[in-house]
């Protein structure tokens, strides 16, 4: 057992998110299978209130870079507070969003509230992040690389993934190869005796 989780700690350790992605194709049956694992996961009275909207079409990917491009960019210049860009700033990340048109897939993962079809959820927020936490995992452990993008306001995500009402957008994540040369911002993460406390 101790082997295993050593194991597991370590390999997802090495993740990293990445902005810069190949346009090289990825077998879909992985991201498939990595969908597959995240809709595994436990949510408020078993009621799976997810959808993951797997983008593949250059058209719509295009489409879907340049409305989130148009909201990043009052954000970025409007509505970002200074403190927020400061602790964004070691990451290199700005308004221009590429990386979601350059991936071969992008995920648009999706809430899915009361609805003429679909019953009223519990427990929307954490059971979708916890799914989406195991499908960062299983993307990761197939050998592709991933970054979780949120434009603000998302309700164009809609329109463009032809998605009803009651389905609210939540993460929109690329996924691919790095491209080649890709360097990832040096960043540390808390140690263990930080992050856990044992009583």
């Amino acid at each position: 057992m101790n082997r295993t989780a050593r194991a597991f700690a370590d390999r997802m350790a090495a993740r990293r998110s990445v902005r810069h992605f190949s346009d090289e194709p990825v077998p879909l049956e992985v991201v498939e299978e990595a969908v597959r694992a995240a809709a595994t996961a436990p949510s408020g009275a078993n009621l799976q209130p997810w959808r993951f909207v797997v983008v593949t079409d250059a058209d719509r990917r295009r489409r879907l870079r340049e409305a989130a491009e148009a909201e990043e960019i009052e954000f970025y210049t409007r509505r970002a507070s200074r403190e927020w860009l400061d602790a964004v700033a070691p990451m290199g990340t700005d308004w221009q969003k590429p990386f979601l048109e350059t991936a071969p897939v992008v995920i648009v993962v999706f809430e899915v509230h009361q609805g003429p079809q679909t019953p009223k959820p519990y427990y929307v927020k954490e059971s979708v992040g916890i799914a989406v936490g195991v499908l960062i995992t299983a993307l990761h452990l197939s050998g592709l690389a991933t970054l979780t993008h949120t434009p603000s306001p998302m309700r164009f995500l809609n329109e463009i993934c032809d998605r009803p009402a009651e389905e609210r957008a939540c993460l929109v994540m690329p996924v691919g190869y790095p491209a080649e040369g890709v360097t990832v911002p040096e960043l540390t993460r808390k140690s263990l005796s930080e992050v856990m406390v044992l009583r």
